[in-house]
């Protein structure tokens, strides 16, 4: 692959990271914040009643979310295997398994939808245990997103690696994207080891190397001057 095709898939990768920065924004953060009260199952309840196209709208921007994410892995794999094949696909591997992980946990989610329904089979549980099982459900739901950040964390620092040494992409930016997976995976154990503990912050370093990384993939592409001295991966 020349440097010239290597820009354009570079390109589409700033483009799906910014696709997936506004859905998973909207889908992980926005929508779930106005419909679940942490402690309120009632509340949380009359919330995805009241507010039925916001959750389904939440659902599907995780999907478009989840789709840009998995093609994401596809992009830096062949961006970056010429560097080391090996990790390269570890980075790709954990990337997929991370969003298998995610779209499971996004079952949850959904689930109260179903439990609200009104369906003649849900009729044996009195409206308090429904609403019980729907704050579960979306605490599950978080739950799961929080397991999965491991696996993101360790493709990240993966693919992190990879671009610090690449030469066609900057240090600064694997730099960025290491500290970001180191974040994501120790917010995993700290929900895991010390459920107390706000963790939130953990997530900022990865948000930080993403927006960098979608405006310099969307602008910059590679070095092709770099891109053309680096050893072409075998088979390409």
């Amino acid at each position: 692959m020349n440097g010239q095709a290597a820009v354009g898939i570079a390109r589409i990768g700033g483009i799906l990271f910014l696709v997936s920065l506004i859905a998973g924004g909207f889908g992980e953060g926005f929508a779930p914040s106005q419909l679940i009260a942490p402690t309120d199952a009632a509340a949380t309840a009359h919330h995805v009643l009241a507010s039925d196209a916001l959750f389904r709208f939440g659902f599907a921007s995780y999907l478009v979310e989840g789709c840009c994410n998995v093609a994401l892995a596809v992009v830096l794999f062949v961006l970056l295997r010429r560097l080391a094949l090996l990790v390269a696909g570890l980075g790709a591997l954990f990337h997929v398994m991370a969003a298998a992980v995610f779209a499971f946990a996004e079952l949850f989610y959904f689930v109260p939808s179903l439990l609200l329904g009104g369906d003649a089979y849900l009729k044996s549980f009195s409206a308090d245990q429904l609403n019980s099982l729907v704050l579960l459900s979306l605490n599950v739901y978080g739950l799961g997103g929080g397991m999965s950040l491991v696996f993101y964390g360790v493709g990240w620092i993966c693919f992190g690696y990879l671009i610090f040494r690449s030469g066609y992409l900057p240090a600064w930016l694997g730099i960025l994207v290491v500290v970001g997976g180191i974040g994501f995976a120790v917010r995993t154990f700290a929900l895991i080891l010390l459920p107390n503990l706000s963790t939130s912050f953990l997530q900022v370093p990865m948000i930080v190397a993403i927006v960098a990384m979608s405006g310099w993939l969307l602008v910059r592409g590679v070095d092709i001057a770099k891109w053309e001295q680096a050893p072409a991966p075998a088979g390409a």
